[in-house]
């Protein structure tokens, strides 16, 4: 049964070096490892894994890289606090998915509050031909899965034009940010789409900010943005995946 919450977004383990490094950051997410803890000794950690020490090793490298973990000799290695991790790397954001979807819900919708709306405004002023055909191509893409059986690859769509939007932004800092929580974007689409009729009723909306875009109208664009966003967040309160006994 699923979690509460949880959007099913796999990530296949390509190595061994990636599958101990997931290991690790669950503990840590999971809270089995607490913040200012210090990890099991080298050893014992490894034999229980069932990796080498120097996989171990390059795992823990890894996430001191995330912010997660710091090294010290003679003291070992520590659990840093939350307020430390990189929460826009994507394995942290997959973690999170799995240990407290709700609470990445809640901060994703947050996040878009805070951002979407001005990416529009700023998309009205400065896109191009090239970004509002990128957008309208993506449109598309969401019209095409959406009459699939099962609407195979919506969510993948939906998520392309968000990234597409901040992009047509014209701001960098902004595109990057959109690749950054990709993860986090589709967790929540794959929870709102859930709800019977939403993705129905979610395309006229998205066709209303590029329309806005290409009519260089930067106040209509953030508002088709803001009226999706409280659609979502909606459809979210009140899909099956909210459920403990969602299937």
């Amino acid at each position: 049964m699923a979690s509460r919450g949880r959007a099913r977004i796999v990530v296949p383990f390509l190595t061994m070096h990636q599958h101990v490094v997931d290991e690790l950051g669950q503990c840590i997410v999971s809270g089995r490892w607490e913040p200012g803890t210090s990890l099991p000794v080298e050893g014992a950690l490894a034999a229980e894994i069932g990796v080498s020490r120097g996989a171990l090793r390059e795992a823990v490298k890894a996430l001191v890289a995330k912010g997660m973990l710091h090294v010290r000799p003679r003291t070992g290695t520590r659990v840093l606090p939350p307020e430390h991790w990189n929460h826009l790397d994507r394995d942290v954001l997959r973690w999170k998915q799995a240990g407290d979807a709700p609470a990445l819900l809640r901060d994703t919708g947050e996040l878009r509050r805070i951002v979407e709306p001005e990416a529009a405004r700023l998309a009205a002023d400065r896109a191009g031909t090239d970004e509002v055909r990128v957008l309208y191509d993506c449109l598309a893409a969401m019209e095409a899965a959406a009459a699939k059986p099962g609407r195979s690859g919506y969510v993948e769509a939906d998520a392309a034009f968000h990234r597409a939007l901040l992009d047509a932004s014209g701001n960098r800092l902004l595109g990057s940010l959109g690749r950054a929580v990709d993860i986090a974007l589709e967790h929540s689409f794959a929870v709102s789409t859930r709800t019977p009729g939403a993705v129905e009723a979610s395309l006229p909306g998205h066709r209303a900010i590029v329309q806005a875009i290409e009519a260089r109208d930067p106040a209509a664009a953030a508002a088709a943005v803001l009226a999706i966003i409280d659609a979502a967040e909606q459809e979210i309160a009140r899909s099956p995946a909210m459920r403990n006994d969602a299937p």
